[in-house]
């Protein structure tokens, strides 16, 4: 038991991957900064959080000593209101200022590798695409109507999706003729590489258009959704690492079910959903070079999450630690039955514990605050 992050990092690891069991706890979100400041001693340089990659290039703008204000930043720069969470924020402003004097080589970056997404609601593909035409110089036209994209019910009623109508083959012809365009470019200066990632977004959201607009039932639907946005994610994970892996190793900070070997399930829609997590897929990729620590909780008051019982695999973490704590020896026992579907919160069982390589248990959460 310690919290002492380097007794979890092996000589080969490149991607550290640290879970939460749900986004409603803050104490996991504190404990990172924590270790975030103890890897960037060991080596780290940089860090990526369940946020929108496109987003995540205006955080890294700011933590590098770019113009602009922090509210902005926090308000601007992440996805699913994460900019809200007084972790986040602090965060950013430590990395600027840790970042305020040193040379380029060693400075901190920031990014997002999470789809532009929500599972049930999808942007439109115009922003991203007339990012990649301004910067190719075309004269392309991409006028479409965004609230027809971006309503909910073009995610959940097929019939209501634009995403397989004649505008979305058009925009989908434009995005494909713009990569080949850019990569006959073969550039390799941070404008070429945010023009990629821009259109690269841009295609992704067409084709989880085109999802939407199957003719399926709601939960092969859902299912397939959940798979899309993994795979996208997965991809990020992968193009970040070959992006920093000159500089040194890489935290990556999310929802367990995100980083998990082992496939991820969940309720939604009245359905049973299953799919193969970011973790999962990038896992055979990068080998020994993927490290994971599930972040697991005991006891939070402020959303109704009870003591464990003391046989279940929480209730045994919770009597080896006064607060917080990292273990690789991972308990045997049933799985708590104490939580409800809005908590978020994924329980500890077998499945979970087969696909990770440490725990970070939190005996009592603390709200959002410290």
């Amino acid at each position: 038991m310690s919290q002492d992050i380097r007794e979890f990092i092996s000589p080969f690891t490149e991607l550290l991957a640290f879970g939460e069991p749900t986004h409603l706890e803050h104490a996991h979100t504190w404990i990172r900064n924590e270790l975030f400041e103890q890897l960037a001693a060991q080596g780290f340089r940089s860090i990526t959080l369940e946020t929108c990659r496109i987003r995540g290039l205006l955080v890294d703008d700011y933590v590098q000593g770019g113009p602009g204000d922090l509210d902005t930043v926090m308000e601007e720069g992440f996805s699913h209101n994460f900019g809200r969470w007084p972790a986040n924020r602090e965060l950013v402003a430590w990395m600027r200022e840790y970042n305020a004097d040193k040379p380029a080589e060693e400075r901190l970056a920031f990014h997002g590798f999470d789809f532009q997404t929500e599972t049930t609601s999808a942007p439109s593909p115009r922003p991203y695409l007339e990012h990649a035409r301004d910067y190719l110089g075309e004269d392309v036209d991409l006028t479409i109507d965004d609230e027809t994209w971006g309503r909910d019910e073009a995610v959940l009623d097929f019939t209501k999706s634009p995403g397989q109508s004649e505008e979305a083959v058009r925009l989908r012809e434009i995005g494909t003729w713009m990569l080949k365009r850019l990569h006959q470019l073969k550039a390799t200066d941070d404008a070429w590489t945010r023009a990629e990632t821009h259109l690269t977004a841009a295609l992704s959201l067409l084709q989880y258009h085109w999802e939407c607009a199957e003719p399926n039932p709601l939960g092969v639907r859902l299912n397939r959704l959940c798979q899309m946005r993994d795979g996208v994610m997965a991809r990020n994970l992968l193009d970040i690492r070959r992006i920093e892996a000159g500089r040194g190793p890489t935290f990556v900070f999310a929802h367990n079910a995100h980083l998990q070997r082992t496939n991820s399930s969940m309720e939604m829609g009245g359905e049973r959903i299953e799919w193969f997590s970011a973790g999962a897929l990038v896992a055979p990729v990068l080998g020994d070079q993927y490290t994971v620590i599930a972040g697991t909780l005991g006891r939070n008051d402020t959303f109704g999450l009870g003591e464990p019982d003391k046989d279940t695999l929480e209730g045994q973490l919770q009597d080896l630690f006064t607060t917080w704590g990292m273990t690789d020896d991972k308990p045997q026992g049933p799985t708590r039955t104490d939580t409800k579907l809005e908590m978020g919160y994924f329980p500890l069982d077998q499945h979970l514990l087969a696909g990770v390589d440490a725990l970070l248990h939190v005996r009592v959460g603390r709200p959002v605050t410290r």
